[in-house]
């Protein structure tokens, strides 16, 4: 597993507890920083983040486009490898768009339930099409 991919477990680790708990992400990655055990890369701090900063716009895509499922109905933990997606996916111009995907549906395949790397990969193909101009809302 890459530096990288590492990052994006670890942000997602902090995401999904923050989602679950109902605090606030920014909080909950600040006390990950002070426990710092495990560490907590650059790369996963950058992506909670910016999950925080945009966490309205994703959620708003994110509910726009999955078809017949609410934010509330999907699983916590799909729900976060979404908004780190999105995020990479939309946000991010150092991430080539494969990549965000690929990561995404990786992460599925290792937390997540048997028919999530189909779910996330789905999604974020449709907010892909979007980013290029392929779809309409």
């Amino acid at each position: 597993m890459s530096a990288r991919s590492k990052a994006r477990k670890r942000a997602l680790d902090i995401l999904y507890e923050a989602d679950l708990r109902g605090s606030s992400f920014t909080e909950t990655l600040a006390a990950r920083l002070v426990q710092s055990d495990p560490p907590v890369p650059e790369y996963a701090v950058s992506l909670v983040e910016g999950v925080a900063e945009r966490l309205a716009d994703i959620d708003e895509m994110l509910s726009d486009y999955a078809e017949e499922w609410t934010l509330e109905r999907m699983p916590a933990v799909d729900r976060n490898i979404l908004r780190i997606g999105a995020l990479e996916l939309l946000w991010r111009e150092d991430i080539p768009d494969g990549v965000a995907i690929d990561e995404a549906v990786e992460l599925a395949k290792l937390v997540s339930t048997e028919r999530s790397p189909v779910f996330v990969n789905g999604l974020l193909a449709r907010l892909l099409d979007l980013k290029l101009g392929r779809t309409s809302r």
